[in-house]
């Protein structure tokens, strides 16, 4: 047996019981990926944080279209040091964010999904205050999109229920 036909065979064996579970590609055609695309009206940004998110949810998203729910969401970020140097100058700061967040059909007022979602990420600091203004920004922009797309995996996973 030659070693594309093992592949072949050995890929056959490993999606053959996800046929019998209902599996279904989120985005594929009819998939609930699909169905919320231009559905969802993410509620207006009015900060910086606010915008990385909304600017990333109506990316995978797609603009509203036709509005049949509204997410609106709560951002709530703290920052801690994690590494000091022999001077106590702080070299590595945290950002811990959470975005709490509610989503609602707008014909009935249903509230079909609500929760949190919550992630880290680090920035380094450096001697210069513009280079550390320029990592943090980053790494507040790394965590707005982490919290977007954990947001968005618990939308796609729930909307299976409700769209």
């Amino acid at each position: 047996m030659s070693s594309s036909d093992r592949r072949h065979v050995l890929t056959l064996l490993a999606v053959a019981p996800l046929a019998g579970c209902g599996f279904a590609p989120v985005y594929g055609p009819g998939g609930n990926g699909q169905a919320l695309r231009g559905q969802v009206r993410v509620a207006a940004p009015d900060t910086r944080l606010g915008f990385q998110l909304v600017a990333r949810l109506e990316e995978r998203l797609g603009r509203p279209r036709a509005e049949t729910y509204r997410l609106d969401y709560r951002i709530e970020t703290t920052e801690s040091g994690l590494a000091i140097s022999g001077t106590n100058d702080v070299t590595r700061i945290n950002i811990a964010g959470t975005v709490r967040f509610t989503l609602t059909e707008l014909a009935t007022g249903a509230e079909p999904l609500a929760g949190e979602v919550s992630t880290f990420t680090a920035y380094s600091t450096t001697f210069t205050p513009v280079a550390t203004a320029a990592a943090r920004r980053d790494a507040e922009d790394r965590l707005m999109t982490a919290l977007a797309d954990q947001l968005m995996s618990r939308l796609l996973a729930a909307s299976a229920r409700w769209s």
